[in-house]
């Protein structure tokens, strides 16, 4: 049997004689169905059809992506640690150039998401490369293709060991978390994000929302989480993902200054 993937999302199914009558991820408010409509492709389809892309972003950091672009056209970040290699965000082409340049760099021992728009084909990955993925139990319910390497913590952050932690955000999704790596920007700290916090062309700033392509807005109570929980961590550096607008320097100022001008900006009154 085929397992099918949602072009407008990059969403996985499980095997199944034809495609799903629908993709509940895309039905939802923070993601769309296509004016086109929904549509489907499989994973060996995309597999022949894409090519691997990567970018070394700092000693340590590598960008993993694919060309053309796929879906909603994320890519996913590895951070190397001598404990073993942890791949932050999922990309839905997984192709033999990135399994084979993954394993010569030691595979993986954790796989991280920020969000359900990004597990993609999480699965496939886990089995790759004989690893768990670690989601927040809050965006349980979005796992479309379950397996028992999907695990799923509680709580507000869960330690992956050498000094990578997972935080709990929330706000874009209930469950929706950060990935704090100590080691990063030269030891000054660095955040990956996904768009649980939002890289934008001014990189003086960041922004924060609950439906991105429908432009609707967290209200001010979840931007007050979103600082809460990163309070107590170092970050000289955000990634964000995608690659023409990713890197943040100054971050943790940054994202205090945007924080301060979004909760401005939802009570401002307008002449």
């Amino acid at each position: 049997m085929t397992t099918f993937i949602c072009t407008a999302c990059g969403t996985q199914y499980p095997p199944s004689d034809a495609p799903p009558a629908n993709c509940p991820i895309c039905q939802d408010q923070r993601q769309y169905i296509p004016a086109s409509g929904q549509r489907w492709s499989t994973y060996d389809e995309v597999r022949r059809t894409h090519r691997a892309a990567f970018q070394r972003y700092e000693p340590h950091l590598l960008g993993l992506g694919v060309t053309p672009d796929f879906a909603i056209g994320q890519r996913a970040l590895l951070v190397e640690r001598a404990q073993g290699n942890i791949l932050w965000d999922c990309v839905a082409p997984l192709t033999d150039a990135t399994i084979d340049l993954l394993r010569a760099l030691g595979g993986l021992r954790a796989i991280a998401i920020s969000h359900p728009h990004y597990y993609t084909t999480m699965v496939e990955w886990a089995h790759a490369f004989d690893c768990d993925v670690w989601l927040h139990e809050d965006d349980a319910r979005w796992v479309m293709r379950p397996d028992a390497r999907v695990r799923t913590w509680s709580g507000e952050t869960r330690s992956l060991g050498d000094g990578v932690t997972l935080i709990r955000c929330g706000g874009h999704f209930a469950g929706g978390q950060v990935l704090h790596w100590q080691d990063g920007a030269a030891g000054n700290g660095a955040l990956l994000v996904g768009d649980v916090v939002q890289a934008v062309p001014d990189a003086n700033f960041v922004s924060f929302m609950w439906s991105y392509p429908n432009l609707v807005p967290l209200p001010a109570s979840a931007i007050d989480k979103i600082e809460q929980a990163l309070a107590p961590y170092a970050f000289e550096r955000l990634y964000g993902a995608w690659w023409n607008r990713s890197t943040v320097e100054d971050a943790k100022n940054v994202v205090t200054r945007s924080a301060a001008r979004y909760r401005e900006a939802l009570t401002r009154v307008l002449l």
